[in-house]
């Protein structure tokens, strides 16, 4: 393979990647967005923890019709989640979910 057509390649996949990301940047720098958008982009973060902890607790198998608990990470979150409303910090509630797994392994 040619090395300049290597180098091409890898510059215009970070310029692809890299449109996109900084782009709304530079359009909200000039301008502001509608009321609407911004409250909307306040919910965002929760959305996002929301579908990355369901999908830690959820399998999907190939070729199955629905999704499977997994059972010791649910029992595990519960007081991880406890963790996280009660002190309201990120470096405790992954320690502490961490060790709650740990623990659960351990012992299951």
């Amino acid at each position: 393979m040619e090395t300049s057509y290597l180098l091409w390649a890898i510059g215009l996949s970070a310029l692809v990647t890299w449109v996109p990301r900084v782009f709304p940047f530079i359009l909200v720098k000039y301008s502001s967005l509608p009321k609407i958008v911004e409250r909307l982009l306040k919910y965002l973060p929760v959305t996002i923890i929301f579908a990355l902890t369901l999908s830690s607790l959820v399998s999907k198998e190939k070729g199955a019709v629905f999704p499977t608990f997994l059972w010791l990470e649910i029992l595990a979150s519960i007081p991880t989640f406890w963790v996280a409303y009660r002190y309201k910090n990120l470096l405790w509630t992954v320690v502490a979910g961490i060790i709650i797994i740990a623990m659960l392994r351990l012992v299951f």
